[in-house]
């Protein structure tokens, strides 16, 4: 590769490599963008398909999941802090993190997750 490497590439080669999935959601709730493992996860584990493109409340029914995505979505507008969601079937945490423009607009969030390790207090 010569000194300038594709940012595109380079950018979905950084998140594919990540050992937990990462969907990207715009502000209007649909989703745009879906790592490798996200795709496996979502695709293969749970049976979902073409997600890309469509509302994030597709795969989420249940309206109180509705409301909470909602809620915590005016929440970042606000405070633009990460919002803790809850614990997965998996033992992983999933958090929805803001993501903003270069002016510092609030463009939508992706889900990040990570393992809920408990740390053994009496060490």
């Amino acid at each position: 590769m010569g000194a300038a490497m594709d940012e595109l590439v380079m950018l979905r080669g950084i998140l594919d490599s990540l050992p937990y999935p990462v969907v990207f959601v715009d502000s209007s709730f649909i989703i745009r963008y879906m790592n490798r493992y996200a795709q496996y996860h979502y695709y293969q584990e749970r049976g979902y398909r073409d997600l890309i493109g469509k509302s994030i409340f597709s795969c989420h029914n249940k309206e109180s999941s509705r409301e909470r995505i909602r809620t915590a979505f005016e929440k970042m507008k606000l405070d633009g802090k990460e919002m803790f969601v809850g614990v997965n079937a998996r033992n992983q945490r999933l958090y929805m993190q803001p993501v903003r423009d270069g002016e510092g607009r609030l463009i939508g969030f992706f889900e990040r997750f990570e393992m809920n390790l408990r740390i053994d207090q009496s060490l």
